[in-house]
Parts: C-alpha cells; structure tokens; sequence
C-alpha cells in the first residue's frame, strides 16, 4: 500500500540567516550601456529585487501561505525502477461532485505558481462563483523541483507522465481526473494523454505542448502555418540558449546557480520578464511572487535536479514530436497568452494535436499564466472542463 504523509513546509532559520549573509556580500558585474534587458537579466532591476529579499521580503509569510493548503509526500516509483519522494498540494473542492484536477507546473516555475488561483478553483462560490465548479485540486511538485524528492537518475517528462499517472490512479486511488498544464507541466500532460490516457477524462494546456506528427494523411502545411514555423524559429534562436546548457552541461551551470542566490535569482528573473512581458521595463509580477517562486529553489536546492529535466528531455527520450498519424484522442482545451516563450501558432497547427475542442487565445499574459493572469485562467479551466463533469 503507497503511504500518504502530511508535509509542511518548515526551513531552518539557520538556512535564511545564510541567504542573508551571502545576500549581503553580492559582488555584482558590469552591464553595457542602455542594455536593458537584451543582454539578459537588467542590472537596475536586479539590484532593487536584492534590495527587497534582503530588506523587505518575508520568508514566513510565503511560508504561511503554501501552508495555508494540505501538503502532503508519497513515494512514487519511475518506469527505470527509481523511486522518488513526491510533494504535493491537495485542496478539496466544494459543490456536489468536485473533479479531480492535477495542475502541473514547469521551469522555472513551481507550486508557487499556483498560489493565488487554488482556492478559486477549488472554491469558486467564495469568489462569486458556482460552487459546482468546484475542483479537488493536486498540484505536485515535479520530481527534482521544490519539495519532492532529488532523482539520482535523469528523468525526462514522458518518464514523468508515468510517475503522475501513478500518482493519480494508484497512489490518491482516482477513477477519472482532468489533467492541466503549462511548461513542462503541458508536455507531461500531453504525454500522459498519449501514453497513460486510462482515467483521464479531459486535458487543458496553456502552452503548445509536443509538436504534431505529420504524416502522409495529414493536409500539407497551409500558408500560416509556414509562415509561423519561419517566424518561431528565429525567435528561439533568440530565447532558448539556456535549454542548450540545461540539455547539455547542467552541472557546470549548477555550481554558481546553487551557491549564489543572487546568480539563481538572475537565471530565473529574466525569464519571467522575456516570457511575459518582454517589452516592459521589468517583469509584470510582484517581488513577493518572483522571490516565493525562488526562494522554494533556493531553501530546497533543487536548480541542478531541476534543470536535468531539459537533458532527459532532448537527449534521453527525444520525447518532444508526436509520431506521423500520433493525435491526442481525449477532449483538449488548448489556452493560448499573446507573449509566450513560443509566439502562438496559427490555429491549422493547433488542430494538428487532435481532438482539440476548445481554443483560447488571451488578450494579455505570457508563459505564468496561471500567476500573472489568474481570473483568465481560472475562467477558461472552468469552462472547459464543465462540459466533462
């Protein structure tokens, strides 16, 4: 039998008076005049987040707010035999029948993610809704992130999809669940769909997931469909550098992200400001929420673990394109935000995934959906996922 403990998130006060102590030694580089934010993580910003963590930021607050929910730990077994510790978030929904719905974050994202949209999706009727909307809410901690535990072997996320299959079915015992994600959390949902679909009745994404299998039977690519691939191409040529180094030489990189807080801070900084707002002069999210998604990498120490995701990913299992004639079969609610890592692609191509019965494109937001434009994404969720109660 899987055993279920309860977990609280409780960090030594010997760990912050460290933090603060490197914090306050930060030996900072130089930047190019009017670089902005072109040549990476800004200079002026970064100096006034260090600023904040140091002198206004409150560890035990965010603490007290993860707390607010149910956590709790279960070991769940990898198809190469590994078994890893898996935290999780669980917030029973109101309403007659609340659904199970498995919420998944990626990188360099976390549960921290997810804090101010679970009680509105687990109790909509406390936000003027209807309390049959109502969701059991299981947000885990991927393996290697945050909370759960370090794997000692590398695991992508179609090995990930078995775990939180598993999760799901065997460990909370649950017949039939909804599935959403975003980042990783999308291609893990995207993967669980294709390759552990039992149970699941209904899958919502707010990212292009895997890339469609063309095959001989599929229409020729249409004129926007060409000239969107042109266009996503050179735009990852400008952005995605660091899948480069995560899928190849994670290790070097892990050295200065996991001794110094203000390098790991830098490192997921700026991808908070490229992927949501990346015209602004600073990322469109409060210090509080940027310093609570860091700080649970910081306090774990789970950025090498973490990153190890891109090498399972692009060197392992090459898991990211479906098989020529491969469709996703099960209802798919795709949730689109104009400033995401990947530009949104036209909706030929967003067909191409399967049996795609909802498409949203978001007038505002990037790649945090969840964080940045939380009342648009608890409202698509919740009325796509009405329909296969």
């Amino acid at each position: 039998m899987t055993t279920i403990a309860p977990f609280e998130v409780s960090v030594p006060q010997s760990e912050l008076d460290d933090l603060q102590a490197r914090l306050a030694n930060v030996r900072w580089p130089d930047e190019p005049d009017n670089a902005g934010w072109d040549y990476g993580a800004n200079l002026g910003y970064m100096q006034k987040l260090v600023d904040y963590w140091r002198d206004g930021f409150d560890w035990r607050a965010a603490e007290a707010k993860i707390n607010a929910f149910p956590q709790f730990h279960t070991p769940i077994a990898a198809e190469n035999g590994e078994t890893v510790d898996i935290h999780f978030i669980h917030e029973k929904g109101s309403g007659n029948q609340p659904m199970p719905l498995l919420l998944m974050h990626g990188w360099p994202g976390s549960i921290a993610e997810f804090l101010d949209v679970i009680e509105p999706l687990a109790h909509p009727e406390r936000f003027g809704g209807d309390a049959n909307d109502g969701f059991d809410v299981i947000a885990p901690s991927l393996p290697g992130y945050g909370f759960s535990g370090i794997p000692k072997t590398t695991l992508g996320p179609q090995v990930t999809a078995g775990m939180m299959s598993r999760l799901m079915r065997e460990a909370l015992g649950f017949g039939h669940y909804f599935v959403q994600g975003g980042d990783w959390g999308g291609v893990i949902g995207a993967r669980m769909a294709l390759d552990h679909p039992a149970g699941i009745t209904a899958l919502h994404v707010n990212i292009l997931p895997l890339r469609p299998g063309i095959g001989p039977d599929d229409p020729p690519l249409s004129e926007a469909e060409t000239a969107w691939l042109s266009a996503a191409k050179k735009h990852l040529r400008d952005e995605t550098a660091y899948q480069e180094i995560q899928a190849t030489k994670p290790q070097t990189l892990a050295y200065g992200l996991t001794d110094s807080p203000v390098g790991l801070a830098s490192w997921i900084t700026e991808k908070f400001h490229r992927w949501a707002a990346p015209s602004a002069d600073e990322p469109p999210f409060t210090m509080d929420q940027l310093l609570t998604n860091i700080m649970v990498y910081w306090v774990t120490g789970t950025i090498n673990s973490s990153t190890r995701m891109y090498r399972g990913f692009f060197r392992n299992e090459r898991s990211g394109a479906m098989a020529p004639g491969q469709k996703i079969e099960m209802p798919l609610g795709v949730c689109l935000p104009p400033n995401d890592l990947y530009p949104p692609p036209p909706s030929d191509w967003v067909q191409r995934l399967g049996n795609t019965v909802r498409e949203t494109r978001l007038s505002s937001g990037g790649h945090f959906t969840a964080m940045e434009v939380g009342d648009a994404f608890v409202s698509d969720v919740q009325q796509f996922f009405r329909a296969y109660r």
